[in-house]
């Protein structure tokens, strides 16, 4: 037996690949509710129905996908070009905390609050692509590994936030909670449902999600960034240039994340704290390798995690499971995700 890679991998096998993925991994995961003492069908009947089964769990449901979206776009932006992007946490923590920091200023009470909103989310887009810009120029300059430098920057990022949110930015209402003053009254988000927290940052995240389809698919800049991607030496003899390729992507990849951040604290918090994310930037690279880096199918991937996490609460309650079985389903997600990425590559010879 052995493995033969595909000449024109079959776009059926493509689109089947995450599908099949996640089924894979919904049957491995009803085994261990099965030993766990449940019914699977029902587990996943009432993480379906606390998901999507009362107004309040749909809109928490895309509160929490909104994130995972921006998120999934930064890792897959970057997964792209081969820039291995591990640090969307820091990014985003560095982005929700550039939007307060941004209306301490104090001209920016006058302001209206459309300009404000566009400010304070493009202060948290240019926090992110900073942070994600140091590793790069360390690989450009002295090839420097970006997986290890992304990765170590999240935690210098979230200690920097901790820094700041009990120090020169520590809002002295808060009775010594340690919290950051709260973003302009201006600067809030738009709720799209009364009386829950979902908010206008869901529809930033899906245009987001077709911007970057578009310019993946039909700019110059999207073919730079997938010949870069799939063959480094072979784009750069074409004339690919290479360096200022990979500067845009970390741009858009990093700015991305930072946009997160900021949509997180005008939309959700008002204000950071160091636990603003439960591991988004993490997630993210999940929800990237789930859509096979396809900036639409983030979408997707990024409304099947919400639906596990949100939903897992609701069936932990009914049947006391544990409602890590949603961090273990999605872990399990991807895994099979990439065992499918190479089945639709590669064919079993005899």
């Amino acid at each position: 037996m052995r493995f033969e890679r595909r000449d024109h991998p079959s776009r059926l096998l493509t689109v089947l690949a995450p599908i099949g993925a996640i089924l894979a991994a919904l049957v491995v995961a009803g085994l261990l509710i099965a030993i766990a003492g449940a019914n699977p069908i029902r587990a996943y009947g009432l993480i379906l129905k606390g998901a999507f089964g009362s107004r309040l769990g749909l809109s928490e449901t895309l509160t929490r996908a909104t994130p995972l979206i921006l998120t999934g776009l930064a890792a897959a932006v970057a997964f792209r070009a081969r820039l291995w992007n591990i640090g969307g946490e820091g990014q985003l923590y560095l982005g929700a905390l550039a939007a307060p920091a941004l209306g301490m200023i104090p001209i920016m009470a006058s302001l209206p609050a459309p300009i404000t909103i566009l400010l304070c989310l493009a202060v948290g887009a240019i926090a992110g692509m900073i942070l994600l810009l140091i590793p790069l120029g360390l690989r450009l300059r002295f090839g420097v590994d970006e997986v290890v430098t992304t990765l170590l920057l999240n935690f210098v990022a979230v200690l920097f936030v901790s820094l700041m949110i009990e120090g020169a930015m520590k809002d002295p209402l808060a009775f010594g909670w340690p919290q950051s003053v709260p973003v302009p009254d201006s600067a809030i988000l738009p709720k799209l449902m009364e009386r829950t927290r979902l908010h206008a940052g869901l529809l930033i995240a899906l245009a987001m999600s077709v911007a970057v389809w578009w310019l993946q698919a039909r700019t110059v800049f999207g073919m730079r960034a997938r010949a870069a991607g799939l063959n480094p030496r072979a784009a750069a003899f074409a004339g690919v240039p290479l360096g200022r390729t990979l500067i845009a992507v970390a741009c858009l990849s990093g700015g991305l994340a930072g946009l997160a951040g900021a949509i997180e604290v005008m939309g959700v918090k008002g204000y950071v704290t160091t636990d603003l994310s439960p591991s988004y930037g993490y997630s993210g690279i999940v929800i990237a390798m789930l859509a096979n880096l396809n900036p639409i199918g983030v979408i997707g991937a990024a409304l099947f995690s919400a639906v596990m996490f949100v939903g897992a609460d609701s069936m932990s309650r009914a049947l006391s499971i544990p409602s890590y079985i949603a961090d273990v389903t999605v872990a399990l997600s991807l895994l099979t995700m990439l065992v499918a990425i190479f089945l639709a590559q590669y064919r079993i010879r005899r």
